[in-house]
């Protein structure tokens, strides 16, 4: 399981749910439920990284949630 960030909402237009990954210029999929698009964009993911290593392009570092210390 990757640890990119990934919006899931509700597409009124096409009657499904979108899964987007930000991080990952272009990187979305869908699913009839979250639990398919979830498990659509862990797919998208993969072949989002294994694509841009074959061309030689960087694939960014999770963000993930930081915390802020005052």
């Amino acid at each position: 399981m990757y640890r990119y960030e990934v919006i899931i909402y509700w597409s009124t237009e096409d009657a499904v749910f979108v899964a987007e990954v930000p991080e990952l210029p272009g990187c979305m999929a869908h699913g009839e439920t979250q639990t398919d698009a979830l498990r659509n964009a862990n797919e998208a993911i993969d072949l989002w990284i294994h694509t841009a290593r074959e061309f030689g392009d960087p694939v960014p570092e999770p963000k993930g949630r930081r915390l802020m210390l005052a």
